[in-house]
């Protein structure tokens, strides 16, 4: 993996020296289907035109490839022992102007980078697709594989006649008979793109087709193909119709606050099996994990969920792809606006209208996580080699930087924000930017000084917390309300916050938790006091960030805390009820609030939860709650008391409803009682029923999972239910659910597939990883614990970084919660100063988890005394 890495410094001097003309790419992926020798390799040839701006300078090309059968560079033909060492093309005496040539043999992927190959085990059918964020179309074809090296492409793809080849230009005419059972089709070059979202999908896809028409001002139609894809063993489940009015909407969205139309002509959106990432934004070509086709009944979060991320990929066609950051420092650049724009562009143009609420609970929940490690950044990172840059899709990038341009819409206005997103558009098209060129437009558009804005929010780490403060006169009126600032002692920045503060009380008729008093501040330094609220009747609740204008963590006065311990539930704003749970979540995990105390206010008030998607978030944090902050002694008894109550909430919920299907999943995530096991075996065998509970495919693979891991069914029972479910989706299903088997030599074979063997695809090791750590079989596990600190740097060196990524993440003891754990992994992290810093960043971020949970398990220990 070492040998892939390219720098910072390397990229720009390789910029500095050339400029890209163009790319035709010749890929013959014949060799995918039909019997062969493994590992499969398929042909490509690169022919990449460049201009130098120091004739006779050298350079290198990027290309990881078993072989390279040629090189030919200006008609010369050159050494291939010489010049490609595996991972790069050394180029030296270039021209003015220069043509290289690479005949190369690359590798199908069976890690969802490159080129990746799927052979479905219901059909025997073959699928691939590629993906290449931040660096692996050099999987692919020979390139110069950094995003401010753009240029057009032209692709031409061989492959079985009765295939569907897609890339990311319109076809060009009809494909062209090869043989007796293959054909090349070729796409019209691109616009200039980066190469890392050039795409390629090729097989049996089955495809739906639809149709976008823009008319404009001037009386000009824009007509966009538009096309849905999925494998034929999901086409049953492929609600296109679906996919196709969000996609309709968005592009109307956008078009109508951009002013620049789309600018890539068709637009494809593929699902695609093993997928590592959401979805990924190719232009013309978006690829899509599978999973967003349902194959069984989910909740309305779900569909939410879909749907935001078609609308942040459609962004992306702005944001990233028209125009791209120069490198990976600038990522934010286009992912925090995708993430902005998928959940504004939901509220404005879709029925997911409570979207930022969704952004409140959930998104966000992952920023306050990253920005809290020891490995934050800021937003604006600093980016060394593409080793940061694949660690840095994280939830500073996305979910932290949306919220900060959500604090920025209110800070210089909507009308503004997006007038300077139309400028940066048309001033950039096609090119590449850095910060200071988003700064300049919102500095015309806004008036303000946007230098120390982005100083604050940009280009320094942590998360601030905003505590209320309040003094009352005899009457019982504020005679001052203060809003504290503070910022951790490792990032001790205090920011510039435009909050609204709101204040709540009941009502005497309905008992209903409301607003009746709001102010709008601009919070600056340590103490900022709201005047316009002096006076007012004392509150039941002052929550400050009231509707999320900025990202911080609420923190509460005893008073409401109090309010909230005994009237959670009875506050009506949905929006406001969202951010106390979370805020609610964030002292529980600082250590703040004790465990026992979350989870009793999720056995109150998580019932009468309406919003769906919070619910769910809710449930996500309870689990989590039990499994790493409480204390141990109680996480048995803790985790029967939820189980009851989700029981109970099941039973009362409205039959064949979202909230019934949550209760339902999160119920068998906590069933461990024989009585809780019986229910669920007999929802499993038709014995049982709860009214309108609809105990589909996913459902019983959800229950027989936990029957599995407390030892209740066995391999054959498992072997069963692949029968009923010969699928891709199954097979994932099956091999989770045999690795969650208690036994110490499950555990053992689990461990060897993922760690010493790269048999196992990256879809089936991660779902190997996610069986093997049960919760409830700390003991089972704890032999692993120092087998980890002995492996990790070979899986380092060994694997690919995604597979190497899933093994040191989900390896990690994080269930041997224990101080010796903790001086396990920093004895490590002392003698191995000169592993890989992407590696060190994992597992310095495992160790301040772990020591997360046992400050938080201490909290609740005290508790209970």
């Amino acid at each position: 993996m070492p040998g892939e890495n390219l720098t910072r410094e390397e990229a720009r001097e390789r910029a500095r020296l050339l400029t890209v003309d163009a790319y035709d790419v010749a890929l013959d992926l014949r060799s995918a289907v039909g019997p062969g020798p493994e590992p499969r390799t398929f042909r490509s040839v690169t022919t990449v035109r460049f201009r130098c701006a120091e004739p006779g300078a050298g350079t290198f090309a990027d290309l990881v490839a078993p072989s390279v059968t040629s090189v030919t560079l200006n008609g010369r033909e050159l050494d291939t022992k010489a010049v490609f060492d595996g991972t790069r093309i050394a180029l030296d005496g270039l021209a003015a102007e220069n043509v290289l040539v690479v005949d190369a043999q690359c590798a199908y992927s069976r890690t969802g980078e490159g080129l990746h190959r799927f052979v479905d085990p219901e059909d025997g059918e073959v699928y691939l697709y590629t993906q290449y964020e931040p660096a692996d179309a050099r999987r692919v074809f020979a390139n110069f594989e950094q995003p401010d090296l753009k240029a057009p492409f032209t692709f031409s793809v061989t492959a079985p006649a009765d295939w569907t080849v897609l890339s990311n230009g319109e076809q060009d005419g009809e494909p062209e008979k090869t043989d007796v059972s293959s054909a090349t089709w070729r796409f019209v070059p691109t616009a200039p793109i980066s190469t890392y979202i050039t795409a390629v999908v090729a097989g049996p896809y089955h495809v739906v087709r639809d149709h976008y028409s823009r008319t404009f001002a001037d009386g000009t139609v824009q007509e966009i193909p538009l096309g849905a894809l999925c494998r034929k063993g999901l086409a049953r489940h492929f609600d296109a119709d679906d996919i196709f009015t969000v996609t309709k909407q968005g592009l109307d969205f956008f078009h109508d606050h951009f002013d620049f139309p789309y600018p890539f002509g068709k637009y494809d959106q593929a699902f695609v099996p093993e997928y590592n990432i959401g979805a990924m934004e190719n232009p013309g070509c978006v690829t899509f994990r599978e999973e967003f086709v349902f194959r069984g009944k989910v909740t309305r979060t779900a569909y939410e969920r879909r749907a935001n991320v078609i609308l942040h990929e459609m962004a992306h066609m702005w944001f990233g792809d028209l125009v791209t950051m120069e490198w990976w420092d600038d990522l934010w650049l286009k992912e925090s606006f995708a993430d902005f724009m998928g959940s504004f562009s939901q509220v404005e143009a879709t029925r997911f209208d409570s979207a930022w609420i969704t952004f409140a609970n959930n998104r966000k929940s992952w920023a306050y996580r990253a920005d809290q490690l020891p490995s934050t950044h800021p937003v604006t990172a600093d980016i060394h080699d593409l080793e940061d840059a694949k660690l840095n899709f994280d939830g500073i990038t996305y979910a932290k930087g949306a919220s900060v341009l959500k604090q920025l819409v209110a800070y210089v206005g909507r009308d503004a924000f997006l007038e300077g997103a139309r400028r940066y558009f048309k001033r950039h098209a096609y090119g590449n930017t850095r910060l200071e060129h988003l700064l300049e437009v919102l500095e015309e558009t806004s008036g303000r000084d946007m230098a120390a804005w982005s100083r604050s929010w940009l280009q320094t780490a942590g998360v601030n917390s905003l505590t209320p403060l309040a003094t009352y006169d005899s009457a019982d009126r504020i005679t001052e309300l203060a809003i504290l600032q503070e910022a951790p002692e490792s990032h001790p920045e205090l920011r510039p916050h435009r909050v609204a503060v709101g204040l709540y009380r009941r009502r005497e008729a309905s008992g209903a938790l409301e607003r009746y008093a709001r102010a709008e501040v601009d919070v600056a330094g340590p103490r900022t006091v709201v005047e316009e609220l002096a006076g007012a009747e004392r509150p039941e609740l002052i929550l400050v960030n009231d509707e999320d204008l900025t990202y911080c963590k609420i923190r509460f006065d005893e008073g409401s805390l109090a309010t909230l311990r005994e009237r959670l539930g009875d506050l009506t704003d949905p929006l406001a009820r969202a951010l106390c749970w979370s805020a609610l979540w964030n002292l529980t995990r600082d250590g703040l609030l004790p465990s026992r105390d979350y989870l009793e206010l999720v056995r109150r008030f998580a019932g009468a939860e309406t919003d769906i998607g919070v619910l769910q978030m809710v449930q996500s944090w309870a689990t989590g709650a039990l499994t790493h902050y409480a204390a141990p002694d109680s996480r048995e008894a803790a985790c029967r008391e939820l189980a009851g109550s989700a029981l109970s909430e099941l039973r009362l919920a409205e039959p064949g409803s979202g909230h019934q299907l949550a209760w339902a999943r999160f119920f068998a995530q906590l069933a461990g009682t024989e009585a809780d096991l019986q229910l669920l075996r007999g929802l499993l065998e038709g014995t049982a029923r709860i009214d309108g509970l609809e105990v589909d495919q996913e459902l019983r693979w959800a229950f027989l999972g936990t029957l599995t891991a407390r030892g209740v069914a066995d391999e054959p029972a498992v072997a069963a239910e692949l029968a009923r479910d010969n699928t891709a989706s199954g097979r994932r299903h099956q091999v989770r659910c045999l690795a969650a088997r208690p036994s110490a030599e499950v555990k053992a074979e689990a461990w060897a597939a993922v760690v010493d063997s790269d048999a196992l695809s990256n879809a089936l090791a991660e779902a190997t990883i996610a069986g093997w750590g049960q919760p409830d079989q700390r003991d089972l596990l704890a032999p692993f614990a120092p087998r980890y600190f002995e492996v990790i740097e070979r899986v380092w060196r060994e694997r690919s970084i995604e597979i190497a990524m899933a093994v040191v993440r989900g390896l990690f003891p994080s269930l041997q919660d224990s101080p010796e754990t903790l001086a396990a992994t920093d004895f490590w992290l002392a003698t191995h100063a000169d592993a890989p810093p992407a590696l060190r960043r994992l597992v310095l971020e495992a160790r301040d988890d772990l020591a997360r949970a046992l400050r938080a398990q201490e909290c609740d220990v005290a508790a209970a005394r």
